[in-house]
This record gives C-alpha cells, structure tokens and sequence, in this order.
C-alpha cells in the first residue's frame, strides 16, 4: 500500500492511499482559501457528565452541491477541489468545517472512490480493503495524537440521514473524551460476572438472526435491535481496534460487509439511507473490555417511511422498534 502526505493551501493534512506504486499525487492546491477553522468549543453537562461541542463555523459548510461543484470529485481544468490530483483511489483530509478543532481533537474525511456517482455497495473487494488500511492508518496516528481519547470510523449516507455531500465518503473522529456510548458499553462489560461480548456473540451466532457469516467475522441483527434494519459486525477474535485485525480478518471484512450493503440496498429496490459506525476500544482505558465491531443501521422501515427519533428516542434515549429483529433478519437472508 502507497501512502502519499501532502498539504492543502491552507495547511490541513491530506493523505492518498493507493495499490499502485506508480500513482502520480505531485499535483498542489493553488486555491485561495480562508484561513483554517477556529476550534469548537467544549461544554460540559454537568447533569449527565456529557460533552458537547459547540462548533458555530459548520453553520457556513457546504449543502448539497450540483454534482459538477462536488468538493469531493478529483480537480479537473477551471474547477480545483479538496482532492488536487486528477484521480485517487481512497484519499484522507483533514474536515475543512472540523466538529473538533486544533488541539481539541480531529476531524478528517475519507473519500471512498473517486466516482460520484458510486456507493460503497459499489466497490470491488480490493478497494474496500484499501479503505480498511486507510481507517487502520488514521486510527493508529490519530490516537497517538495528545488529547485524543478515542477514534471513531463512521459514515452516513443519504439525505434521510443527514447527509450534505452526495459522493461516497465517510469520516472519522478523534474524540477529546470517551464519548457516552462507549463509556456506558464497557461500564456494562465491567460489571457483567463472565465475557460480556463473547457471550453476545456466541448467542448471536447460533441464534436466528445471522444475516451472513465467513471464517472470520458475522454479520447479524441484534437481539435488541433499535432500527428497523439493524446489522451488528464482529471479528470471531476479540481485538480492541482497526489496527489490530490480522491480514486474514482484514481481507475477509470486505466480501462480508459487501454482501450486508447489497442485501439493504435491494430490500426496497433503492439505496438504503444508513449510518455505519465502527466501536472502537478507546485509546487509553479499558481496552482489555472492548471487542472492535460495526454497527449499521437505518431510519428507513419501509418504502416512503422512515423511522423519526421523536419524544421516547430523543428525549429519553428509551427506543421502540416497529420491525423484529427476526423478521429483519430473514428478510435481509431473502433480500
């Protein structure tokens, strides 16, 4: 794998990752951009020992270009972009419109494919593995970096969910702090008398509700779902990260995760708006708990319907599912 470092114009960080070793990524920013960003600002919530951070910059991101003012396309004659180079394979910059700023964390960019008009769904194996290595790169060098607690690998894709870019991309997150979800899962595997996630998953796999399965990961609807379509990942071995995964799991993760993408994609005859979202161990406490895996999951729980977050999820985080996780399961075996 290629790893190519080089500097947009106004001094953030971009990376390509490529196959070939002849990939030619000398092309340079010459836009004349604004000065970077200034940091978010953390707030904390004393009565729920939460952090938000307040970034009023992202008010100005971009909404919903036109695909030929597409920010995340390769430059071409008369229309520079994020990307200088006239093609990439997978390519990693730092977040022009950052969640967390300088010194209080990282936001970064993943560019998936270099095809606007492509999805995920849509790659072949060896780009997806390209991907991988490049979420492996960023969390090892992100969680060497001073202030960050844990990384998260994540997209979202679909205006339902939220989404103001249309090319296939995901982000990442160096997080300031062990965000609620995390701390909440490993309080639980903490307590828990036995294996709180080999437990999990051993049931999970002999149980109804596997979608796919190889040597070395599963793929299946949690018993507790909370979406209507809910699809958890995990390695068979207990590994606290990206980084971690041996050549075998990372090589098999891709025709896995294919196969789950295409089975939601073909579920209602259109792509599926989702939110994909690796739970990582974080960087300096409690990684003897976790147990690296992805979580994927959509609003959509039928054609034309898509499943809000209203008063029970939003206000009290207590969720009710209109699909069951059996019934999603099987019709993600048939899909």
């Amino acid at each position: 794998m290629r790893r190519t470092v080089t500097r947009l114009a106004d001094g953030r960080q971009l990376i390509y990752f490529d196959r070939r070793d002849d990939a030619d990524r000398s092309a340079a920013d010459t836009r004349p951009l604004p000065d970077r960003a200034p940091a978010s600002e953390l707030r904390h919530d004393p009565l729920l020992d939460e952090w938000v951070a307040v970034a009023a910059h992202r008010q100005s991101r971009t909404f919903l270009p036109a695909a030929d003012d597409c920010p995340l396309c390769p430059s071409s004659p008369g229309h520079p972009t994020e990307i200088p180079s006239s093609g990439y394979e997978v390519v990693v910059f730092e977040n022009r419109f950052p969640s967390y700023g300088p010194g209080r964390g990282r936001c970064e960019v993943v560019c998936f494919t270099a095809d606007h008009d492509g999805s995920f769904a849509g790659l072949p194996p060896a780009q997806v593995r390209t991907v991988v290595e490049a979420w492996a790169d960023r969390t090892a060098e992100l969680s060497a970096l001073p202030g960050v607690e844990q990384v998260f690998c994540f997209e979202n894709r679909g205006e339902a969910i939220g989404v103001t870019l249309h090319h296939p991309h995901g982000q990442i997150y160096g997080y300031p702090f062990v965000p609620p979800r995390t701390r909440r899962m490993l309080d639980v595997a903490r307590l828990h008398p036995g294996d709180l996630f080999a437990e999990a998953l051993d049931a999970e796999r002999a149980g109804p509700r596997v979608v796919a399965a190889n040597a070395h990961w599963t793929a299946f609807v949690p018993h507790a779902a909370r979406y209507p379509f809910e699809v958890h990942l995990y390695p068979h071995r207990r590994v606290p990260d990206i980084p971690a995964l041996d050549e075998a799991e990372r090589e098999a993760f891709g025709p896995l995760y294919l196969d789950v993408l295409r089975r939601l994609d073909r579920l209602f005859g259109f792509p599926l708006p989702y939110v994909s979202a690796w739970h990582q161990a974080p960087v300096r406490t409690d990684r003897e708990l976790a147990w690296l895996h992805l979580e994927l999951f959509s609003v959509q729980r039928a054609p034309g319907r898509l499943k809000y977050l209203a008063g029970s999820e939003s206000a009290m985080g207590a969720f009710i599912n209109d699909v069951s996780p059996e019934e999603a399961a099987r019709r993600l075996r048939e899909a």
